[in-house]
Formats: C-alpha cells, sequence, structure tokens
C-alpha cells in the first residue's frame, strides 16, 4: 500500500533505539513473517494482530501472514532546522515522505546521555519540533501562494480554490496552529492535502522512559498525555531501552522478563498498533488450508478495492465478496459453522469492510 510512519524527534531521545529494536524484532520473526530492510534506515515491521492466531487454529492454515507498516528512522532535529541548520534540511524532506509521525520524546534523566537543550522538558522538545515544521510550512505556503497568484489571474479554478485556502489559513498558522488542527469542511481537507504540509501529518507521541517507568510512566508522561489529549492525539509510554533488551531475547525469556516488569505486551507492539491506526487503516483477514493472512486497506475501501489489495486480477473479475464478522468466525468455530448458522453474506463490490472481516472473493477472468 505504500503507506509509512517516520520517527521523529531530537538528537540523544531513543529513536535509532527504537527504530533498531523494532527492525531487530522483526528479524527475528523473520522465520515466520515476511520481512525486509529496504535501507540501513528503513523497514517493515509485521502489525501485531491476536486474531490471526485464532483463525489460524480454525482455518487449520499452514503458516500465518501478518500485515506489515514501513518505519523510517529520520534524522535528529535542532533547533533552527526549518533554516536548514544542522540535518535540517534532510530531516524536512524526509518528513514529506512520510504520511504520519511517530514523535519521540525523552522522559527520562540520564546524566551519561546529553540532551541538545540542556535539559530535559518533553513538552519543550515537542514545541520545539513543531515549531520548526511549522516554520517550514509558512515558507512553503507563501511559495506555492505566489505562484498561485499567477494562475488565478488566467482564472484557474483549482487555483483560485487553493489561493483562498492559504489565504485564509496562513494568519492561523502565523499563530501557531499547525495544520492538522485547522477547523476545515472536507472538501478544503481534501485540497490541504495536495499542499502537502508537514504539520498537517497525524501524530502519535511516544513517550521514552527508564525501565521502572515502563509500567506505570512518571510525572514526565503524565503531562505528555495531557498535551496529546487536547490536542485529540494519542500517546504511547515505552522504554526503548527494554525493547532493544526484548529484542534479543528467545520467546519464552521475553515472556518471563515482560512479567518480572509488570508488562503485558512489548511497547513496540503498541507503537505498531497505533502507528497502523494513526494512518487510517483496517485490516482484513482471509484464512486457509495454506495460510492465515492480514490485509491492510484505508477505512471506508469498498470490497472491489480490498479484492484489488490482494490482485488487481480479483477485482477486474470481481463477481461478490463472501463476508464473515471474525466475531462470528469465532464463534461458529470456522468457515463452515459460520455459514451454516446463517451468519455469511454475499456482498457486491460497493460494499464498504469493515476491520475484521473474514473475505473470500468470488471472481471470473
Amino acid at each position: 500500500m505504500g503507506f509509512a510512519c517516520g520517527i521523529v524527534g531530537l538528537p540523544n531521545v531513543g529513536k535509532s533505539t527504537l527504530f533498531n529494536a523494532l527492525t531487530a524484532t522483526a528479524a527475528a520473526a523473520a522465520a515466520n513473517y515476511p520481512f525486509c530492510t529496504i535501507e540501513p534506515n528503513v523497514g517493515r515491521v509485521p502489525v501485531p494482530d491476536p486474531r490471526l492466531e485464532v483463525l489460524a487454529r480454525l482455518a487449520k492454515s499452514a503458516k500465518i501472514v501478518p500485515t506489515q507498516l514501513e518505519i523510517k528512522d529520520i534524522a535528529g532535529l535542532v533547533r533552527g532546522a526549518s533554516k536548514g541548520e544542522g540535518l535540517g534540511n534532510r530531516f524536512l524532506a524526509a518528513i514529506r515522505e512520510v504520511d504520519a509521525i511517530l514523535h519521540v520524546l525523552r522522559c527520562f534523566e540520564d546524566p551519561d546521555v546529553t540532551h541538545v537543550e540542556g535539559r530535559v522538558d518533553p513538552l519543550r522538545d515537542a514545541e520545539l519540533v513543531d515549531t520548526e515544521l511549522l516554520l517550514a510550512d509558512i515558507e512553503s505556503l507563501e511559495r506555492q501562494r505566489d505562484g498561485l497568484v499567477r494562475r488565478a489571474r488566467g482564472q484557474d479554478r483549482e487555483a483560485k480554490a487553493r489561493l483562498e485556502l492559504i489565504e485564509r489559513i496562513l494568519p492561523a498558522m502565523g499563530e501557531g496552529t499547525p495544520a492538522r488542527a485547522l477547523a476545515l469542511p472536507t472538501d478544503e481537507r481534501a485540497l490541504l492535502r495536495g499542499l502537502n504540509l508537514l504539520t498537517a501529518k497525524p501524530v502519535l507521541w511516544i513517550c521514552n522512559v527508564e525501565e521502572a517507568a515502563a509500567a506505570t510512566g512518571n510525572a514526565w508522561t503524565a503531562k505528555v498525555a495531557a498535551m496529546a489529549a487536547a490536542q485529540g492525539a494519542r500517546h504511547v509510554v515505552i522504554s526503548a531501552a527494554i525493547e532493544a533488551e526484548l529484542a534479543q531475547l528467545e520467546p519464552e525469556e521475553r515472556r518471563a522478563y515482560l512479567e518480572s516488569l509488570g508488562l503485558s505486551e512489548p511497547g513496540l507492539a503498541k507503537v505498531i498498533r497505533e502507528g497502523h491506526a494513526l494512518l487510517g487503516l483496517i485490516t482484513f483477514l482471509t484464512a486457509g488450508p495454506k495460510e492465515a493472512r492480514a490485509w491492510t486497506i484505508p477505512e471506508g475501501a469498498t470490497a472491489v478495492e480490498a479484492a484489488a489489495v490482494i490482485h488487481t486480477d480479483i477485482a477486474r473479475g470481481f463477481i461478490c465478496a463472501e463476508v464473515i464478522a471474525y466475531e462470528d468466525y469465532v464463534r461458529f468455530g470456522g468457515e463452515q459453522g459460520a455459514k451454516e448458522a446463517g451468519r455469511m453474506r454475499l456482498e457486491g463490490k460497493d460494499y464498504v469492510v469493515r476491520d475484521g472481516d473474514v473475505c473470500h472473493f468470488r471472481f471470473n477472468v
């Protein structure tokens, strides 16, 4: 699908530790799951989904294939990045290429790890990065405005609509409102996406804490939680150091280590799931003797669009979709039981697929 999340933050907040743990975990699972490192700072990781194991058991599937999320480790930002300071230009260009931002905030004290701003303050760090992105957006909008003025004079409708939008949002953004927080109607949201603004991208705040706070959080994470709630955003609490250790352990050792820390699952599982949700994606499932598999589609996708994710020929020759809700598939012991209970539905190409739908597509090419 080409959806990607970028790991963002100041230097020395734990971005690379988190990315390395993600890719090491995925590499360790390569015997069961497809995985590849695309570049040294880009990887694909399986999205944890306990429904797959249940589905595989009921369908007697030979293997499990989860859906995947592309993760990019982006160079650390410093104050002045919008003007090219540090690796500013590279940083901003990399963010433009991703669909959502995983923003790592340092929420731990460690005298051996220097903070680029002199002291730990995740709210200040969040504001610093947001400000640099906002300044870059304002500069971009001003450049775009100059080009659109000429086109609008030539009665270009799209140019006039974009120009009107830019003129309206620039003052608000100049006062510190990121593009994602602008109150816009649906039609203008589509126009906004075409402006390719950095602050329009959805954000997940990741609080990187010391080992002792991995299960409960700390005073810093409480402040980040309040900030996220005020923005209508989400946050997760992890310890990148713990995740790095977990990535090196065997499954049994990993479970024991998590229990000793009072954790029910690795923090990375939460990060991946939240990143997947951040992109507005849902998962539909297929199951058979060969494999139980999860497939990613945008929320609101139709049955024929879901079929195309599996293979374009299936979409081209689409006849109908046999659909069973995951809960019904489990309740009645699999496909045959759900059929006998009348819980299988035949849906047409315009059916909007729901998260967890177990689908089988009939087609003829």
